[in-house]
C-alpha cells in the first residue's frame, strides 16, 4: 500500500504534491499510483528507439508535467534531462537516461 512515508523516502516532496492536490492526500496518492503505468512511458521508449524525436520529446514533455505536478522528484530529474536532449532532436545514445527512468519507475512501483 502506498503511503507519505513511503514516498517521503523514495525522495518525494509529498507537502508539496499534496498542496497542488488542493491539500487532498488521498487524491495525491491515487494519483501517484497511477504513475508507473502510465502509457507515456511506453510512447517515449518506442518513439526513442524508432528516432521518432518529436514523438519522444512530446511523450518525455507530458510525463514532465505530470511528475512535477506531483513532486515526484526522483522520477522527474532523468525526465527532465532525456527532455532537454529530444527538445533539440539530438541524435545520442539514450540509453543512459531509458534506464534510469526505468530504474526509478520500477522503485515507484515496489511502493504500490
Amino acid at each position: 500500500m502506498l503511503t507519505k512515508e513511503k514516498l517521503k523516502n523514495y525522495g518525494a516532496n509529498v507537502e508539496e504534491g499534496v498542496l497542488r492536490c488542493a491539500k487532498n492526500e488521498a487524491l495525491y496518492i491515487r494519483l501517484v499510483g497511477m504513475i508507473p503505468n502510465n502509457p507515456g512511458f511506453n510512447k517515449l521508449y518506442e518513439a526513442i528507439k524508432l528516432k521518432d524525436y518529436e514523438n519522444a520529446f512530446s511523450a518525455s514533455h507530458g510525463l514532465k508535467g505530470i511528475l512535477a505536478n506531483l513532486s515526484l522528484d526522483p522520477l522527474l530529474k532523468p525526465i527532465v534531462d532525456i527532455t532537454e536532449h529530444l527538445r533539440n532532436k539530438e541524435d545520442i545514445d539514450y540509453t543512459k537516461y531509458v534506464s534510469l527512468i526505468e530504474e526509478k519507475r520500477k522503485e515507484l512501483e515496489a511502493l504500490l
